[in-house]
Protein backbone atom coordinates (compact mmCIF):
# COMPACT_ATOMS: atom_id res chain seq x y z
CA UNK A 1 0.00 0.00 0.00
CA UNK A 2 1.26 3.68 -0.84
CA UNK A 3 0.49 6.52 1.80
CA UNK A 4 -0.45 10.33 1.47
CA UNK A 5 0.49 12.48 4.44
CA UNK A 6 -1.82 14.73 6.14
CA UNK A 7 0.13 17.88 6.60
CA UNK A 8 -1.53 19.13 9.62
CA UNK A 9 -1.67 16.07 11.56
CA UNK A 10 0.96 14.11 9.93
CA UNK A 11 -0.62 10.96 9.86
CA UNK A 12 0.06 8.84 7.06
CA UNK A 13 -3.10 7.72 4.87
CA UNK A 14 -3.69 4.81 2.86
CA UNK A 15 -4.27 6.73 -0.80
CA UNK A 16 -7.34 3.83 -0.70
CA UNK A 17 -9.72 4.37 1.80
CA UNK A 18 -12.39 1.76 2.81
CA UNK A 19 -15.83 3.41 2.39
CA UNK A 20 -18.88 2.03 4.43
CA UNK A 21 -21.90 2.45 3.36
CA UNK A 22 -22.50 0.13 1.26
CA UNK A 23 -21.24 -2.91 3.26
CA UNK A 24 -22.33 -6.34 2.00
CA UNK A 25 -26.07 -6.47 3.28
CA UNK A 26 -28.18 -9.73 4.38
CA UNK A 27 -31.87 -9.73 4.54
CA UNK A 28 -31.12 -8.82 8.46
CA UNK A 29 -29.31 -6.03 7.52
CA UNK A 30 -25.12 -5.61 7.23
CA UNK A 31 -23.77 -9.21 6.84
CA UNK A 32 -21.04 -8.73 10.04
CA UNK A 33 -19.43 -12.02 9.01
CA UNK A 34 -18.75 -10.86 5.20
CA UNK A 35 -18.27 -7.13 6.22
CA UNK A 36 -15.60 -8.41 8.80
CA UNK A 37 -13.95 -10.59 6.41
CA UNK A 38 -13.24 -7.51 3.82
CA UNK A 39 -12.49 -5.13 6.70
CA UNK A 40 -9.71 -7.69 7.82
CA UNK A 41 -8.07 -7.93 4.86
CA UNK A 42 -8.13 -4.24 3.83
CA UNK A 43 -6.20 -3.74 7.27
CA UNK A 44 -3.85 -6.46 6.47
CA UNK A 45 -2.90 -5.17 2.97
CA UNK A 46 -2.34 -1.86 4.87
CA UNK A 47 -5.73 0.30 4.62
CA UNK A 48 -5.88 2.65 7.00
CA UNK A 49 -8.33 5.11 6.92
CA UNK A 50 -12.28 4.05 7.17
CA UNK A 51 -15.49 6.30 6.48
CA UNK A 52 -18.56 6.11 7.94
CA UNK A 53 -21.44 8.07 9.13
CA UNK A 54 -24.42 8.33 11.75
CA UNK A 55 -26.68 8.85 8.67
CA UNK A 56 -25.26 5.44 6.56
CA UNK A 57 -28.15 3.07 7.99
CA UNK A 58 -26.10 0.01 10.55
CA UNK A 59 -22.81 1.45 9.01
CA UNK A 60 -21.50 2.51 12.64
CA UNK A 61 -22.70 -0.15 14.66
CA UNK A 62 -21.69 -3.04 12.20
CA UNK A 63 -17.95 -0.94 11.47
CA UNK A 64 -17.63 -0.53 15.67
CA UNK A 65 -18.64 -4.20 16.15
CA UNK A 66 -15.92 -5.15 13.59
CA UNK A 67 -13.27 -2.80 15.00
CA UNK A 68 -14.15 -4.42 18.30
CA UNK A 69 -13.92 -8.19 17.03
CA UNK A 70 -10.46 -7.68 15.29
CA UNK A 71 -9.04 -5.56 17.91
CA UNK A 72 -7.42 -2.76 15.23
CA UNK A 73 -8.46 0.82 16.42
CA UNK A 74 -4.83 1.74 17.23
CA UNK A 75 -4.15 0.27 13.53
CA UNK A 76 -6.42 2.69 11.84
CA UNK A 77 -8.00 5.75 11.08
CA UNK A 78 -11.94 6.24 11.83
CA UNK A 79 -13.77 8.69 10.54
CA UNK A 80 -17.68 9.41 10.99
CA UNK A 81 -20.06 12.59 9.79
CA UNK A 82 -22.09 14.95 12.33
CA UNK A 83 -25.92 14.46 10.92
CA UNK A 84 -26.99 18.29 11.34
CA UNK A 85 -29.67 18.08 8.75
CA UNK A 86 -31.81 15.63 11.28
CA UNK A 87 -30.99 18.24 14.09
CA UNK A 88 -34.05 20.47 15.41
CA UNK A 89 -31.95 21.97 18.08
CA UNK A 90 -28.14 22.86 18.89
CA UNK A 91 -28.24 20.28 21.75
CA UNK A 92 -28.92 17.51 19.34
CA UNK A 93 -25.27 17.85 17.69
CA UNK A 94 -23.98 16.54 21.07
CA UNK A 95 -26.03 13.93 21.44
CA UNK A 96 -25.92 13.15 17.50
CA UNK A 97 -21.64 12.55 18.62
CA UNK A 98 -22.23 10.89 21.65
CA UNK A 99 -24.32 8.55 19.76
CA UNK A 100 -21.70 7.90 17.44
CA UNK A 101 -19.15 6.80 19.76
CA UNK A 102 -21.65 4.27 21.46
CA UNK A 103 -22.01 2.82 18.14
CA UNK A 104 -18.54 2.80 17.05
CA UNK A 105 -17.41 1.25 20.38
CA UNK A 106 -14.85 3.72 20.47
CA UNK A 107 -13.80 7.06 22.88
CA UNK A 108 -12.75 9.38 20.16
CA UNK A 109 -13.21 9.70 16.39
CA UNK A 110 -9.64 10.94 14.35
CA UNK A 111 -11.64 12.87 11.98
CA UNK A 112 -15.00 14.22 12.14
CA UNK A 113 -16.97 15.72 9.71
CA UNK A 114 -19.97 18.11 9.40
CA UNK A 115 -22.59 16.11 6.91
CA UNK A 116 -23.90 17.05 3.73
CA UNK A 117 -23.14 20.84 3.59
CA UNK A 118 -24.61 22.27 0.32
CA UNK A 119 -24.39 26.35 0.73
CA UNK A 120 -22.70 28.60 2.81
CA UNK A 121 -25.85 29.32 4.51
CA UNK A 122 -26.06 26.18 6.13
CA UNK A 123 -22.57 26.80 7.71
CA UNK A 124 -23.94 30.02 9.18
CA UNK A 125 -26.85 28.71 10.47
CA UNK A 126 -24.34 26.04 12.45
CA UNK A 127 -22.68 29.01 13.63
CA UNK A 128 -25.64 30.46 14.99
CA UNK A 129 -25.93 27.32 17.13
CA UNK A 130 -22.64 27.64 18.24
CA UNK A 131 -20.58 24.90 16.42
CA UNK A 132 -17.61 26.55 16.99
CA UNK A 133 -17.25 25.95 20.55
CA UNK A 134 -18.60 22.60 20.28
CA UNK A 135 -16.13 21.60 18.14
CA UNK A 136 -13.48 23.22 20.44
CA UNK A 137 -15.34 21.05 23.05
CA UNK A 138 -14.83 18.41 21.38
CA UNK A 139 -11.28 18.67 21.13
CA UNK A 140 -10.56 19.36 24.20
CA UNK A 141 -12.04 16.21 25.66
CA UNK A 142 -10.53 14.45 23.40
CA UNK A 143 -14.00 13.00 21.09
CA UNK A 144 -12.56 13.84 17.91
CA UNK A 145 -9.38 14.95 16.88
CA UNK A 146 -9.56 16.57 13.58
CA UNK A 147 -12.65 18.53 11.90
CA UNK A 148 -13.44 18.97 8.55
CA UNK A 149 -16.97 18.56 6.31
CA UNK A 150 -18.56 17.15 3.40
CA UNK A 151 -19.64 19.19 0.82
CA UNK A 152 -22.27 18.96 -2.26
CA UNK A 153 -22.79 22.29 -3.61
CA UNK A 154 -21.80 25.21 -6.18
CA UNK A 155 -17.47 26.46 -6.27
CA UNK A 156 -18.84 29.66 -4.92
CA UNK A 157 -19.92 28.23 -1.64
CA UNK A 158 -17.37 25.89 -1.07
CA UNK A 159 -14.68 28.50 -1.11
CA UNK A 160 -16.55 30.46 1.25
CA UNK A 161 -17.02 27.58 3.44
CA UNK A 162 -13.52 26.89 3.12
CA UNK A 163 -12.09 30.00 4.13
CA UNK A 164 -14.54 30.55 6.81
CA UNK A 165 -12.78 27.82 9.37
CA UNK A 166 -9.62 26.56 10.18
CA UNK A 167 -10.87 22.82 8.99
CA UNK A 168 -8.54 19.81 9.07
CA UNK A 169 -9.93 18.04 6.06
CA UNK A 170 -12.67 17.87 4.02
CA UNK A 171 -14.64 15.05 1.30
CA UNK A 172 -15.21 16.34 -2.04
CA UNK A 173 -17.35 14.09 -5.24
CA UNK A 174 -14.84 14.30 -8.00
CA UNK A 175 -14.16 11.63 -10.68
CA UNK A 176 -13.37 11.95 -14.79
CA UNK A 177 -16.82 11.98 -15.59
CA UNK A 178 -16.98 15.85 -15.16
CA UNK A 179 -13.90 17.64 -13.00
CA UNK A 180 -15.92 20.58 -12.58
CA UNK A 181 -18.80 18.81 -10.92
CA UNK A 182 -19.70 20.84 -7.64
CA UNK A 183 -16.79 22.35 -6.32
CA UNK A 184 -14.21 20.09 -9.14
CA UNK A 185 -10.96 20.79 -9.20
CA UNK A 186 -10.63 24.08 -8.14
CA UNK A 187 -12.15 23.30 -5.22
CA UNK A 188 -9.41 20.27 -4.54
CA UNK A 189 -6.27 23.07 -5.78
CA UNK A 190 -8.21 25.38 -3.29
CA UNK A 191 -8.06 23.26 -0.67
CA UNK A 192 -4.16 22.03 -1.60
CA UNK A 193 -3.09 25.64 -1.38
CA UNK A 194 -4.11 25.94 2.27
CA UNK A 195 -2.77 22.51 3.27
CA UNK A 196 -5.98 20.91 3.92
CA UNK A 197 -6.19 16.90 3.03
CA UNK A 198 -8.56 16.03 0.72
CA UNK A 199 -10.87 12.85 0.23
CA UNK A 200 -12.17 12.01 -2.64
CA UNK A 201 -15.88 10.16 -2.69
CA UNK A 202 -17.72 8.69 -5.98
CA UNK A 203 -14.66 8.12 -7.77
CA UNK A 204 -16.46 5.82 -9.64
CA UNK A 205 -19.83 7.56 -9.48
CA UNK A 206 -21.59 4.93 -7.41
CA UNK A 207 -20.33 2.30 -9.41
CA UNK A 208 -21.36 3.05 -13.09
CA UNK A 209 -17.88 4.20 -14.37
CA UNK A 210 -17.21 0.81 -13.62
CA UNK A 211 -20.15 -0.94 -14.62
CA UNK A 212 -22.16 0.84 -16.58
CA UNK A 213 -20.24 2.33 -19.43
CA UNK A 214 -21.25 2.37 -23.26
CA UNK A 215 -20.04 -0.13 -25.50
CA UNK A 216 -18.21 2.96 -27.10
CA UNK A 217 -16.31 4.03 -24.23
CA UNK A 218 -15.13 0.01 -23.13
CA UNK A 219 -13.92 -0.16 -26.60
CA UNK A 220 -11.81 3.03 -26.08
CA UNK A 221 -10.19 0.96 -22.89
CA UNK A 222 -9.64 -1.60 -24.32
CA UNK A 223 -8.26 -0.54 -27.70
CA UNK A 224 -5.51 1.55 -24.70
CA UNK A 225 -4.69 -1.65 -23.12
CA UNK A 226 -4.04 -3.52 -26.19
CA UNK A 227 -1.79 -0.75 -27.20
CA UNK A 228 -0.05 -1.04 -23.85
CA UNK A 229 0.52 -4.25 -23.34
CA UNK A 230 -1.91 -4.08 -20.21
CA UNK A 231 -5.48 -4.91 -18.53
CA UNK A 232 -6.72 -2.11 -16.84
CA UNK A 233 -10.10 -2.54 -15.97
CA UNK A 234 -12.64 0.46 -16.00
CA UNK A 235 -12.73 1.14 -12.18
CA UNK A 236 -8.48 0.89 -12.63
CA UNK A 237 -8.72 3.78 -15.53
CA UNK A 238 -11.35 5.64 -13.16
CA UNK A 239 -9.26 5.36 -9.86
CA UNK A 240 -5.40 5.55 -11.63
CA UNK A 241 -6.57 9.33 -12.94
CA UNK A 242 -7.02 10.56 -9.57
CA UNK A 243 -4.30 8.88 -8.18
CA UNK A 244 -2.27 10.78 -10.88
CA UNK A 245 -3.08 14.02 -9.15
CA UNK A 246 -1.29 15.31 -6.28
CA UNK A 247 -3.82 17.03 -4.60
CA UNK A 248 -5.99 14.11 -3.56
CA UNK A 249 -4.88 12.64 -0.25
CA UNK A 250 -7.27 9.46 0.09
CA UNK A 251 -9.58 8.23 -2.59
CA UNK A 252 -12.50 6.47 -1.20
CA UNK A 253 -14.17 2.88 -2.10
CA UNK A 254 -17.47 1.56 -1.22
CA UNK A 255 -16.10 -1.87 -1.60
CA UNK A 256 -18.45 -4.60 -0.55
CA UNK A 257 -16.56 -8.24 -1.73
CA UNK A 258 -13.07 -9.89 -1.41
CA UNK A 259 -12.67 -9.37 -5.20
CA UNK A 260 -12.83 -5.43 -5.33
CA UNK A 261 -10.97 -5.08 -2.48
CA UNK A 262 -8.12 -7.40 -4.02
CA UNK A 263 -8.47 -5.38 -7.03
CA UNK A 264 -8.57 -2.33 -5.85
CA UNK A 265 -5.57 -2.76 -3.20
CA UNK A 266 -3.82 -4.32 -6.41
CA UNK A 267 -4.34 -1.04 -7.82
CA UNK A 268 -3.42 1.19 -5.04
CA UNK A 269 -0.45 -0.60 -4.50
CA UNK A 270 1.15 0.39 -8.02
CA UNK A 271 -0.73 3.96 -8.27
CA UNK A 272 1.51 7.30 -8.43
CA UNK A 273 1.50 11.00 -8.95
CA UNK A 274 1.92 11.61 -12.43
CA UNK A 275 2.13 7.68 -13.87
CA UNK A 276 -0.50 8.75 -16.67
CA UNK A 277 0.82 9.31 -20.29
CA UNK A 278 -0.35 11.56 -22.48
CA UNK A 279 -1.97 8.85 -25.11
CA UNK A 280 -3.62 7.66 -21.66
CA UNK A 281 -4.71 10.81 -20.66
CA UNK A 282 -6.69 11.36 -23.90
CA UNK A 283 -8.16 8.01 -23.48
CA UNK A 284 -9.97 8.61 -20.69
CA UNK A 285 -10.76 12.53 -22.40
CA UNK A 286 -12.40 10.36 -24.89
CA UNK A 287 -14.24 8.04 -22.71
CA UNK A 288 -15.41 11.23 -20.85
CA UNK A 289 -16.98 12.64 -23.97
CA UNK A 290 -19.19 9.41 -24.64
CA UNK A 291 -20.32 9.02 -21.28
CA UNK A 292 -21.61 12.28 -21.28
CA UNK A 293 -23.39 12.28 -24.33
CA UNK A 294 -25.49 9.11 -22.92
CA UNK A 295 -25.25 10.08 -19.36
CA UNK A 296 -28.92 11.75 -18.55
CA UNK A 297 -29.27 11.89 -14.75
CA UNK A 298 -26.55 12.09 -12.58
CA UNK A 299 -27.40 9.94 -9.96
CA UNK A 300 -24.99 8.07 -8.01
CA UNK A 301 -27.37 5.66 -6.45
CA UNK A 302 -26.01 6.93 -2.92
CA UNK A 303 -30.06 6.75 -1.35
CA UNK A 304 -30.26 9.82 0.56
CA UNK A 305 -33.81 10.69 -1.28
CA UNK A 306 -35.32 7.14 0.14
CA UNK A 307 -37.32 6.17 1.33
CA UNK A 308 -39.76 8.30 -0.95
CA UNK A 309 -43.14 8.49 0.65
CA UNK A 310 -45.14 6.97 -1.97
CA UNK A 311 -42.87 3.85 -2.38
CA UNK A 312 -41.24 4.92 -5.63
CA UNK A 313 -37.36 3.54 -6.00
CA UNK A 314 -35.63 6.69 -7.54
CA UNK A 315 -32.29 5.44 -7.64
CA UNK A 316 -33.47 2.07 -9.48
CA UNK A 317 -35.47 4.64 -11.92
CA UNK A 318 -32.49 6.42 -12.82
CA UNK A 319 -30.13 3.70 -13.22
CA UNK A 320 -33.01 2.12 -15.68
CA UNK A 321 -33.27 5.66 -17.57
CA UNK A 322 -29.67 6.03 -17.82
CA UNK A 323 -29.04 2.21 -19.31
CA UNK A 324 -31.90 2.92 -21.70
CA UNK A 325 -29.51 5.15 -23.32
CA UNK A 326 -25.91 3.74 -23.02
CA UNK A 327 -27.14 0.47 -22.73
CA UNK A 328 -29.98 0.49 -24.85
CA UNK A 329 -33.99 1.19 -24.96
CA UNK A 330 -34.67 -2.85 -24.62
CA UNK A 331 -31.97 -2.87 -22.06
CA UNK A 332 -33.31 0.08 -20.03
CA UNK A 333 -36.79 -1.23 -20.08
CA UNK A 334 -36.02 -4.94 -18.99
CA UNK A 335 -34.15 -3.46 -15.82
CA UNK A 336 -37.11 -0.78 -15.32
CA UNK A 337 -39.87 -3.72 -15.05
CA UNK A 338 -37.53 -6.11 -13.51
CA UNK A 339 -36.27 -3.33 -10.50
CA UNK A 340 -39.47 -1.38 -10.06
CA UNK A 341 -42.21 -3.93 -11.40
CA UNK A 342 -42.02 -7.30 -10.33
CA UNK A 343 -42.56 -6.50 -6.40
CA UNK A 344 -45.36 -6.71 -3.98
CA UNK A 345 -45.79 -3.12 -4.47
CA UNK A 346 -44.69 -1.56 -7.79
CA UNK A 347 -41.81 1.17 -7.40
CA UNK A 348 -42.60 2.72 -10.57
CA UNK A 349 -42.02 6.55 -11.68
CA UNK A 350 -45.72 7.48 -11.58
CA UNK A 351 -46.12 7.00 -8.80
CA UNK A 352 -44.67 10.16 -7.78
CA UNK A 353 -46.76 13.20 -6.48
CA UNK A 354 -44.10 15.80 -6.57
CA UNK A 355 -44.23 15.99 -2.64
CA UNK A 356 -40.41 17.41 -3.07
CA UNK A 357 -39.20 15.64 0.25
CA UNK A 358 -36.59 14.35 -2.05
CA UNK A 359 -35.35 16.78 -3.73
CA UNK A 360 -34.57 18.97 -0.16
CA UNK A 361 -31.75 16.12 0.64
CA UNK A 362 -30.07 15.08 -2.68
CA UNK A 363 -26.37 15.52 -3.02
CA UNK A 364 -26.61 16.20 -6.35
CA UNK A 365 -29.01 18.20 -6.69
CA UNK A 366 -30.89 16.59 -8.93
CA UNK A 367 -34.06 18.21 -10.34
CA UNK A 368 -35.72 14.40 -8.89
CA UNK A 369 -39.61 15.32 -9.72
CA UNK A 370 -38.87 16.48 -13.75
CA UNK A 371 -36.32 13.36 -14.22
CA UNK A 372 -39.04 11.18 -12.62
CA UNK A 373 -41.67 12.89 -15.27
CA UNK A 374 -39.01 11.85 -17.75
CA UNK A 375 -38.57 8.40 -16.80
CA UNK A 376 -42.25 7.91 -16.76
CA UNK A 377 -42.15 9.37 -20.09
CA UNK A 378 -39.59 6.58 -21.47
CA UNK A 379 -39.86 3.85 -19.63
CA UNK A 380 -43.72 3.39 -18.90
CA UNK A 381 -44.91 3.00 -22.11
CA UNK A 382 -48.69 1.59 -22.94
CA UNK A 383 -47.48 -1.83 -23.86
CA UNK A 384 -45.38 -1.69 -20.35
CA UNK A 385 -47.73 -0.97 -18.19
CA UNK A 386 -49.88 -3.74 -19.90
CA UNK A 387 -47.79 -5.81 -19.77
CA UNK A 388 -46.63 -4.62 -16.10
CA UNK A 389 -50.57 -5.41 -15.59
CA UNK A 390 -50.89 -8.91 -16.88
CA UNK A 391 -47.23 -10.11 -15.22
CA UNK A 392 -48.71 -8.68 -11.61
CA UNK A 393 -52.38 -10.63 -12.60
CA UNK A 394 -50.40 -13.91 -13.36
CA UNK A 395 -48.39 -13.88 -10.19
CA UNK A 396 -50.68 -13.00 -8.05
CA UNK A 397 -49.22 -9.78 -6.60
CA UNK A 398 -52.32 -7.68 -7.27
CA UNK A 399 -54.85 -9.97 -5.42
CA UNK A 400 -55.89 -7.92 -1.89
CA UNK A 401 -54.49 -9.67 1.11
Amino acid sequence: MLYRKDEITGNSLSQLGFGCMRLPRSAFGIDIKESEEIIRLAIDNGINFFDTAYMYKGSEEALGTIINNLRVRDKIYLTSKLPWLMAKKSEDLENYLNESLSRLKTDYIDYYFIHLLTDYSAWEKLVSWGIIERIDEWKKSGKIRSIGFSFHGSYSDYIKILNAYDWEMCILQYNYSDENFQAGIRGIRAAKKRGIPVVIMEPLLGGRLANALPEKALHEFRHANTLAGINRTPAEWAFDWLWNQPEPTVILSGMNSVSMVKENITSASRAKEGMLTESELSTIQKVREIWNESNKVNCTGCGYCMPCPMGVNIPGCFASYNASFSQGRMYGLRSYFMSTSLLNNPQIASKCVRCGKCEKICPQKIPIMESLADVKKRLEPAPFMLMMMLSRKFTGKDKKK
